[in-house]
């Protein structure tokens, strides 16, 4: 583990220029790990994320009686299948404060069967499971909440998961959604298997990496547009035999975003036009605030065209990359408007709250809905001391508030408790710094 301060001043940067080669997908680690561990056959994994997220998945899957093997020092992973089933009945989980393990690994195991805790840090106990285990319970599954209803810690028990049709709720999050998907396949063993969405799904490109991912495992899901998908029965994982991880294009966005604020350009490598994440989406938003954008197979590139032009947009898609869209509000020539973005709420913190609250210690004007949030620059950026909240995202965020000279001469930006970017992004201070010329 790296040691990292308790906090960190950042200097004004005059401009941003560089290459940064991007660390793997958070989203797309975790759904791998999980389908080569039941899949038939080894996977080999290239380039999986280094992180505390992973981290929590490759340990669980370990006092699992899953066997997997790192490469060396790199970041390639051997993975032996299980064949849809788990050599250890009766295990304790912790999950740190990982959503994209415990809520797949969730309805794995409760479709396995056993007699498994899954439990996480006091913040991963306040974010919502209810509408996951009420579909698996639902189904036959049996989920007890030690904790408050609705939430993990969990202790799962040998159930009978085997239904032909499930609901499950959309608008909270995504993840849900996905962790049946994921778990279909183990569900559908004898019959097949249709999921209805109840309500709004919201960001639908997510469910999109699971769909190819489970296609990368041969499992085919027919969609009834975003409202069910439907899976025949007795499809088993198969392992693709060796699989890429993408570069993380949520962690993309800070890097583009500083290119698009703070002349440019910069490019960032591991994730492009061909990528299946659909945080690529981004730059749309970056295009629509006058930056300009070029994109290769595996590269994007941004570069400023000036002041950036205020923006009124809908961001439910891309919820985790329109944080830095916030911070880069900070830039423009009028007041910005973030619309639909209600599952900041249930992050791992209260994202709209701590936005609001953060940007007001640098000036900004800031109005908070319940899913919405509107940004009003301030002339001059104060120097302020950004709290993080154990939250990746809020630090990787507020490092741009660095940008472009626009602190005062001799001030700066101080990012406290910067050791939570090991959840994603252990060295992002070190990239960042690495594309900041301060003259």
């Amino acid at each position: 583990m790296r040691h990292y301060p308790h906090h960190l001043d950042l200097q004004p940067i005059q401009r941003a220029h560089g290459v940064v080669k991007l660390p793997g997908s958070k989203s797309i680690s975790n759904r791998i790990l999980l389908l080569a561990a039941l899949a038939e056959g080894t996977t080999e994994i290239k380039s999986l994320l280094a992180s505390d997220d992973t981290h929590v998945m490759l340990t669980a899957l370990q006092k699992l009686g899953v066997r997997w093997v790192q490469q060396g020092e790199s970041q390639d992973f051997s993975v032996t299948g299980t064949a849809g089933t788990l050599p250890v009945y009766s295990a304790d989980l912790f999950m740190g404060n990982a959503g994209t393990a415990i809520r797949p690994l969730t309805a794995a195991l409760a479709a396995i069967g056993g007699d498994y805790t899954v439990h996480g840090v006091a913040r991963m106990h306040e974010r919502p499971i209810g509408d996951l285990v009420d579909a698996l319970n639902a189904a036959g599954a049996r989920i007890d909440y030690t904790g408050n209803p609705g939430f993990p810690p969990l202790h799962i028990h040998r159930g009978h998961c085997r239904p032909q049709h499930m609901q499950v709720r959309g608008n909270v999050s995504s993840q849900f959604l996905t962790a049946l998907l994921m778990a279909s396949p183990l569900i559908a063993r004898e019959q097949s298997l249709t999921i209805e969405v109840i309500g709004e799904l919201i960001s639908k490109p997510y469910i999109e990496i699971t769909l190819n991912l489970l296609a990368r495992f041969g499992i085919q899901v027919e969609r009834e547009g975003w409202a069910a998908f439907n899976i025949a029965a007795g499809q088993m994982f198969q392992s693709p035999g060796v699989i890429h991880v993408e570069g993380d294009a949520s962690s993309a966005s800070y890097f583009l975003a500083a290119g698009a604020i703070a002349g440019g350009p910069v490019r960032v490598e591991g994730v492009g036009r061909a990528s299946i994440q659909g945080d690529v989406r981004f730059v749309e938003a970056l295009q629509q605030m006058g930056a300009e954008v070029t994109m290769g197979d595996n590269w994007i590139e941004t570069k400023s065209t000036g002041v950036l032009k205020a923006i009124d947009a809908d961001f439910n898609h891309i919820p985790d990359a329109a944080m830095t869209i916030a911070v880069a509000a900070l830039y423009a020539d009028g007041t910005s408007t973030l619309r639909n973005i209600a599952s900041w709420r249930v992050k791992e913190t209260d994202r709209l709250t701590a936005m609001a609250t953060e940007l007001r210690k640098l000036g900004a004007l800031i109005e908070e809905g319940e899913d919405y949030l509107r940004v009003t620059p301030p002339i001059v950026l104060q120097p302020a001391a950004i709290d993080t909240y154990d939250d990746h995202r809020m630090a990787m965020c507020f490092s741009l508030a660095s940008l472009n000279g626009a602190l005062r001469d001799g001030t700066t930006v101080r990012i406290n408790d910067p050791q939570c970017v090991a959840k994603t992004f252990p060295d992002y201070f070190d990239a960042f710094a690495r594309i900041a010329q301060r003259d």
